[in-house]
């Protein structure tokens, strides 16, 4: 291997890459949170099945009280089916609502009150964590108790940088937000689980003695399966930009997380996941006498 680039044995530089991200993050967090969209806090939601221009909306708007500022409409749907999305910060009551659909047919209208969007939020939390605690149950059967923690820390590091992402760049937050985020977490887990699998193999085949030799059969492990990494993000990044660019706004945001959220997940996978593992089987490897 002389020549080649030692990843796992790189580790610590890895290992500050991300935790520079992580306080970087945490930072944003503090200073700014997020920007949650309707679902999370009361708000309204409202879809007109035709283009409007702005003028026309707001001058609808305007005579049921409410004043709708231009960043608040967005436009989606095909060029047969189009759409207009007004996304409202305030609960409208029944007359708004009344009048609105008396003006527009067809209108469909979403209001989320405050105790809605608490919930809203709870259940989306408890969606990601419970999804994180099987996966880390089914991997710590299937494979063993350290390649799980080390598959759920990747994981959350990928949860966390798309968070990241969104609070810094004040991104709306949504349902499709969190949609894209379990999405994240099964691709995450699944290339890292590929990659674990083929360091168990090698492991049958050689029994390190020592944690530098653990260290040889986990970057052997990750250059057999780099190609397949690299080759399936690269196929499911085309994708994602194919709908970023030609899926209409309606679903800029998702599509947005999950851009960031693969190429966070395959960094994980081979430059964080493996080499954490490695880090913490290779320490108790050093206190076993060879064999």
């Amino acid at each position: 291997m002389t020549g080649r680039f030692h990843i796992v044995k790189r580790r610590a530089w890895f290992f500050l890459l991300s935790s520079i991200i992580t306080l970087a993050g945490l930072v944003v967090f503090t200073v700014h949170g997020f920007n949650l969209g309707p679902d999370f806090k009361s708000g309204s939601r409202i879809q007109l099945k035709s283009a409007m221009s702005t003028v026309q909306v707001q001058r609808v708007f305007a005579g049921t009280g409410i004043h709708v500022k231009p960043q608040e409409i967005t436009y989606g749907g095909s060029s047969v089916h189009q759409l207009t999305i007004v996304r409202l910060p305030e609960v409208m009551d029944t007359q708004q609502v009344s009048q609105i659909k008396q003006h527009w047919k067809n209108t469909q209208i979403d209001t989320v009150n405050p105790l809605e969007a608490k919930v809203m939020s709870h259940k989306a939390i408890l969606a990601v964590l419970f999804a994180s605690v099987f996966i880390m149950v089914y991997v710590g059967i299937r494979f063993e108790f350290r390649f799980a923690v080390s598959g759920i820390v990747a994981l959350l590091h990928d949860a966390f940088i798309v968070m990241s992402f969104f609070a810094l760049f004040r991104i709306e937050i949504n349902m499709l937000f969190v949609t894209a985020i379990l999405t994240i977490v099964g691709y995450s887990i699944n290339d890292t689980i590929v990659i674990f699998d083929r360091i168990r193999e090698n492991l049958q085949l050689t029994k390190p003695e020592t944690a530098e030799q653990l260290e040889q059969i986990a970057d052997v492990s990750l250059r057999q399966t780099m190609r397949r990494s690299l080759n399936t993000v690269s196929t499911v990044l085309i994708a994602a930009f194919a709908l970023f660019f030609f899926g209409g706004p309606t679903i800029h945001n998702f599509t947005m997380a999950l851009i960031v959220g693969l190429i966070s997940g395959t960094y994980s996978s081979i430059f964080i996941a493996s080499p954490l593992w490695v880090a913490w089987r290779g320490h108790s490897l050093k206190g076993e006498p060879p064999v």
